[in-house]
């Protein structure tokens, strides 16, 4: 599977399956609602404190799916499993962030 750095897509190994993330303009939005960011700066601002749970992890992660154009609710995501447990989903995480908002070198 192909992604494109460029349009912030990234690969990730997901329930066992290789899946395209990506937080498109729709999934920032919806992000931003469930953060309570009332705009970008906030939401990035909110991201780069580094301080983000569990569930926001998996709201991410679900939100970058559906920019990926992945038909999965929350629960599914829920119970995706992944390698490296914790610090595997911070690592997706991580890097759905670095693809949308910048600061990957690869750019």
């Amino acid at each position: 599977m192909l992604v494109n750095r460029r349009r912030g897509e990234i690969l990730a190994h997901l329930g066992g399956k290789d899946r395209c993330l990506c937080l498109t303009l729709g999934a920032l939005a919806r992000l931003e609602s469930a953060f309570g960011a009332e705009d970008l700066n906030a939401l990035g601002a909110r991201f780069a404190s580094g301080r983000l749970s569990a569930n926001d992890l998996m709201v991410i992660i679900h939100a970058g799916l559906e920019g990926g154009g992945h038909s999965l609710t929350l629960e599914d995501v829920a119970e995706m499993q992944v390698e490296g447990g914790l610090a595997g989903y911070a690592a997706i995480v991580g890097e759905l962030l670095t693809a949308t908002f910048g600061g990957d070198d690869e750019r």
